[in-house]
């Protein structure tokens, strides 16, 4: 039985078993038909999710992304796309790309098995739950369930997967289709993940050579690749709790993958933002990794999740990094006299040393990496 499955039967203050948050948010919802948010997943008032007009720290109006048009920037338009690019990079650490090579019927299957996966009765899914950070899948709840002193709005399925042949025989095998579809979608956002890198490292000043940079493309070209399903259901009081609290993510790119719902909010010029979602596009931010690499010239940004009461909310993440075993450093391209080393050479082990010591909170991980200077 994994550590997850070990369910204690005493009550909490708001008289829910506690073993039963163990089972996800997912299951608490249907199983108590619930009209109030259990304290379990209230936060302090100061880290709230707020709509008010009145505060002002969540802006008014919705965030436009820059939007990066893929075909163009593969195509003979690539000059200024990458300057485009290197704009989004600097000045918001997020664009939507479109008119990319994953087709439509993919990113469709996708979203569809992902929200079978979660249909799937407690006791399928339960055959994953573990809190083993390197498990090949992890099927969990909130942002660390082990050490989240107040509980997020989320389910979430975690699958390595490169290199796919090591990892597709542990992946779920229900639904029937899912290691079809997700090796599939798995496949084409890697390819569309190594393209993107190309051009944003081209957007640095970094060109490929033989004895440039260790050859970093080769080392993502063999690099890491982990999934994050993430299911959001309905919440009867959603400005109490959050999906996701605020944090940057592990790696050197994501590619996100959303449902029409809105829920993912970035924190631009010190103000909450909700970013519109585009049909069919991937929001790609930029991860912890590629700012150590840039030596900080771009720079990965906080974000959110948060809930509503009327709709469920799927996303998938696909996050891009070196291969686990690697060391990411700041890019001796990216270094001078005007810029020293800014942050210190940081692996894989580094990081989860870090976050199972200590609940995940914003950028500390990254914080700890930065070099100070007198």
């Amino acid at each position: 039985m994994s550590p997850a499955m070990a369910i204690k039967e005493h009550r909490s203050e708001d008289d829910t078993p506690e073993g039963q948050y163990q089972k996800g948010v997912k299951q608490l919802y249907e199983k108590g038909h619930l009209h109030s948010v259990p304290k379990k997943y209230i936060l302090p008032a100061s880290e709230r999710p707020t709509k008010s007009v009145e505060d002002p720290n969540v802006a008014k109006q919705n965030l436009q992304l820059p939007i990066i048009d893929f075909a163009e920037l593969i195509g003979p338009n690539r000059s200024q796309v990458l300057q485009s690019l290197a704009n989004a990079c600097e000045q918001y650490g997020f664009f939507q790309l479109v008119n990319h090579c994953v087709s439509d019927d993919v990113v469709r299957s996708m979203i569809d098995v992902s929200g079978r996966f979660f249909d799937l009765p407690f006791e399928e899914r339960a055959k994953y739950m573990t809190t083993d950070m390197r498990a090949p899948v992890r099927c969990g709840t909130s942002f660390s369930q082990t050490k989240d002193t107040v509980m997020c709005w989320r389910d979430f399925l975690k699958l390595l997967c490169h290199p796919l042949p090591d990892f597709l025989p542990h992946w779920p095998a229900s639904p029937v289709d899912f290691r079809k579809v997700v090796a599939t979608y798995a496949e084409e956002t890697r390819h569309l993940f190594l393209v993107v890198m190309e051009g944003i490292l081209e957007s640095l000043g970094i060109m490929e050579a033989n004895d440039e940079e260790e050859n970093i493309m080769k080392d993502l070209g063999n690099g890491s690749q982990m999934m994050v399903v993430n299911f959001y259901p309905p919440c009867p009081e959603p400005d109490l709790t959050l999906g996701m609290p605020p944090h940057s993510d592990y790696g050197f790119l994501t590619l996100l993958l959303q449902d029409q719902v809105e829920g993912l909010q970035i924190q631009f010029k010190d103000k909450w933002v909700t970013v519109q979602p585009i049909p069919n596009a991937f929001v790609v931010n930029i991860g912890d990794h590629l700012e150590i690499f840039s030596n900080g010239r771009y720079k990965s940004v906080l974000h959110r999740a948060v809930v509503n009461e009327a709709k469920s909310r799927a996303s998938v993440a696909s996050l891009h990094s070196l291969p686990f075993n690697c060391t990411v450093r700041p890019s001796p391209k990216l270094i001078d006299e005007a810029n020293p080393k800014r942050y210190m050479d940081t692996n894989f082990d580094s990081f989860l040393a870090y976050v199972s010591t200590r609940e995940p909170n914003k950028k500390d991980f990254l914080n700890s990496r930065k070099l100070t200077f007198p």
